[in-house]
């Protein structure tokens, strides 16, 4: 699949799903090239843009943000490590759900040099960041049963997370 054809899938369903992308001209000083979070949506250079599989895991983080935050991230997700794992499960999530490889996500210049272990883990069925994913109200938990199963991931209920606080929303909902 070419650049062009990966990049209208990516942002077809991305707009879909409420995060909004547009196309335009940005400094060679952004955190992955060629794309920039800007208010709770991305902006990406195609001149730039090195890797665009780097736009769905640049959307994981604004998905999984808390939703206060989103209007006001600009530039940079942040240093939550828990929200990067999540971003990750989310982008392999948002691969599938786009017809596309996770390799293009997961490729072998990103993740330190680990994306194609990292696709593979996902494949194999190891889920790192999906038990937050399932905690943030997103998909449900593969080996376990009951309400909490379903969807199994990569399916998802929901692709933004709507809660601030997922534990108090989980507690009122029980």
């Amino acid at each position: 699949m070419d650049k062009t054809t990966i990049i209208e899938k990516i942002t077809a369903f991305l707009n879909g799903i409420g995060i909004p992308v547009r196309e335009g001209t940005l400094p060679d000083d952004t955190f992955l090239p060629g794309i920039r979070l800007e208010h709770g949506g991305l902006v990406y250079d195609p001149a730039r843009m090195t890797y665009p599989g780097d736009l769905l895991h640049e959307a994981g983080h604004i998905a999984v943000m808390k939703p206060s935050q989103r209007q006001t991230c600009f530039a940079d997700a942040g240093p939550e490590m828990g929200e990067e794992i999540a971003a990750q499960a989310w982008s392999y999530a948002a691969a599938i759900a786009c017809g596309i490889e996770p390799e293009v996500v997961f490729h072998d210049h990103g993740y330190k040099g680990g994306g194609t272990h990292a696709a593979s883990l996902y494949r194999e069925g190891h889920w790192p960041g999906v038990p937050l994913l399932a905690w943030m109200g997103l998909t449900g938990m593969p080996e376990v049963e009951g309400p909490m199963a379903h969807p199994k991931f990569p399916e998802m209920k929901a692709w933004m997370r709507t809660a601030e606080d997922p534990s108090a929303a989980n507690l009122a909902a029980s």
